[in-house]
């Protein structure tokens, strides 16, 4: 039931009892006092009719004219307690009426000088009220019919309850107002509180309602403020802590107390594979022992040392802290390619000192020889030129070490321009004749007319030029080089494609590797560095552009070149 119907209900039933005891009580106080004044005024009527009465045989025509006058039944009685006159009764009616001697108020009369009765008139045959007064010449008595106080009774009670009922309407009228001024701020106010608990800290209760409702709408619409304050700081502080853990490289788990993932942010994601909607048990994650392990002695209140895992083809450092309220949190970090630059790093200086090392020992042994005495001038001869042949190796890996470690620090920037591709093909080409003419290799020019200009630095054009068909002539015995530009979507593609021994599939991934080598022997019998390629790449890449290789093994190699244009 809602307040105002129940304040209303009260209300009604408060009146009501009100009205009702008021009526109650009213009704027989006013009854009593009415007998009194009635018996009061009966009394004095009495007294003044026995003080007419002196004359014994003029008793009846006193009755008659005293109750005409009163309008009230008038008896006057002897001492002997015979009725000497009657305002009711006249002749033999009244000489018929009994002896009146042992009526109570007559008795009270003689006795006290005046009594009262109430009871059936046994002449009249109705009930009566009677007052008697002791008189000179016996008792005067004058009686009323009860009757005629009932229908004033009933009248007064009928309007007594029409008042009462006036009343109830009229209370209940002021207690529907009154109902409603209290229990409209009332409900406001709970609507409010259970939007504010429903958190929708928008809602404010109005402040016009009076007295204590009034203050307790105070109270509410500042805690609402302060509610709605500190929620936008909370909601801030947590987007902004959202945004941070968004934006980690690094991976970030938190666990409940109920061993559910609560939170991951996306490194975290891809870092173990896991696409499930949080929360998600922590059966979804990589069932790794040293996961396990490391995120259930966290769960259990216990600080673990981080730990190399292997997941998912990468190395990760993973640490697990425990939560102060329980639950737990997992980092991890991705040292894939940390482990690849050290493995890197570790094959470039055992590349490197085996690249050296070779024309080291062949100089050293050489000049060694040359200190001897007796060496004949042809073998001195021979000996310098391999000593010269290995100088301008290792000059060579120098230079081309040099021009990789100044590509990849950001030393040198592209300097891009539209160039003539036939031209700088041919001038790249003049510097290789002998080779290919000795070999016997055809060459093969195809420029695209639409693809006759390429957008790039010439120095380097000319670099990415010379290392390709180097490696083009080297690796072909016989057969045909073909160089091609072709138009593409956002660019040009420029290949170098040759008919020699070709790459086996499984060294295509690596070969623009720093000093890899499919072929390791045959390529440094033919006097490469296992630069050439890593050279290509990054000045191909610093041209925003891709380099890309196709081969078949025996059957010849293809690289091609994507340069982008304007």
């Amino acid at each position: 039931m809602r307040l105002a119907h129940r304040l209303l209900l009260y209300g009604f039933a408060v009146v009501s009892v009100l009205v009702i005891a008021v009526v109650l009580i009213i009704d027989r106080r006013l009854q009593a006092r009415v007998i009194e004044e009635t018996l009061d005024g009966l009394a004095r009527e009495a007294r003044l009719v026995a003080a007419q009465w002196r004359d014994p045989s003029m008793a009846d025509s006193l009755a008659d004219v005293a109750g005409e006058a009163l309008g009230h039944r008038v008896t006057l009685i002897d001492r002997n307690g015979a009725v000497l006159g009657d305002s009711d009764f006249d002749g033999d009616a009244l000489r018929a009426l009994e002896n009146h001697g042992s009526r109570p108020e007559v008795v009270q009369a003689r006795s006290t000088r005046a009594g009262a009765a109430r009871r059936v008139s046994s002449s009249a045959g109705n009930e009566q009220f009677y007052v008697a007064v002791g008189a000179p010449l016996g008792v005067a008595r004058v009686s009323l019919p009860t009757r005629a106080l009932e229908v004033v009774f009933d009248r007064t009670r009928r309007e007594i309850l029409v008042a009462g009922l006036i009343a109830l309407i009229l209370s209940t009228l002021l207690a529907a107002l009154f109902s409603r001024s209290v229990s409209r701020p009332i409900i406001e106010l709970r609507d409010v509180a259970r939007g504010i608990a429903e958190g929708d800290l928008t809602r404010r209760p109005s402040l016009s309602a009076p007295g204590e409702v009034g203050d307790l709408a105070t109270a509410l619409y500042r805690l609402a403020e302060q509610l709605g304050a500190r929620m936008t700081a909370l909601q801030t502080d947590r987007a902004l802590l959202a945004a941070v853990v968004a934006s980690l490289e690094e991976g970030v788990l938190a666990v409940d107390s109920g061993h559910r993932v609560v939170q991951a942010n996306q490194a975290a994601r891809r870092l173990l594979d896991v696409r499930a909607p949080v929360p998600f048990s922590l059966d979804v994650l990589p069932r790794d022992p040293v996961l396990r392990d490391s995120l259930a002695d966290a769960l259990r209140g216990a600080t673990s040392d981080p730990e190399e895992v292997s997941l998912n083809g990468r190395t990760l450092l993973l640490t697990a802290r425990p939560l102060e309220h329980g639950g737990a949190v997992l980092a991890l970090f991705d040292l894939t390619a940390m482990r690849r630059l050290e493995n890197v790093r570790r094959d470039f200086v055992a590349n490197v000192s085996h690249e050296l090392r070779t024309p080291l020992t062949v100089i050293a042994g050489f000049t060694e020889t040359l200190t001897e005495v007796g060496v004949p001038p042809e073998k001195r001869r021979q000996f310098g030129e391999m000593i010269l042949a290995n100088t301008t190796r290792m000059q060579r890996i120098v230079d081309d070490l040099l021009d990789l470690s100044r590509i990849e620090s950001g030393g040198w920037v592209p300097n891009p321009v539209l160039i003539d591709a036939e031209s700088i093909i041919q001038d790249v080409l003049a510097g290789l004749r002998d080779v290919w003419d000795a070999k016997g290799i055809e060459l093969r020019i195809r420029i695209d007319p639409s693809a006759k200009q390429v957008f790039a630095d010439r120095t380097a054009l000319r670099q990415i030029l010379s290392n390709l068909l180097e490696n083009a002539v080297r690796y072909t015995a016989q057969g045909s080089v073909s160089v091609i530009t072709e138009p593409v979507p956002g660019g040009v593609n420029l290949s170098v494609s040759d008919t020699g021994t070709g790459i086996p599939p499984e060294h295509l991934p690596r070969i623009f590797e720093r000093f890899y080598r499919a072929d390791s022997g045959r390529s440094r019998e033919s006097g490469g560095t296992g630069l050439g390629l890593a050279i290509v790449r990054h000045l191909v890449e610093a041209h925003r552009g891709r380099v890309e290789a196709e081969s078949t093994a025996g059957e010849g190699t293809t690289m091609r070149v994507f340069l982008p244009s304007v």
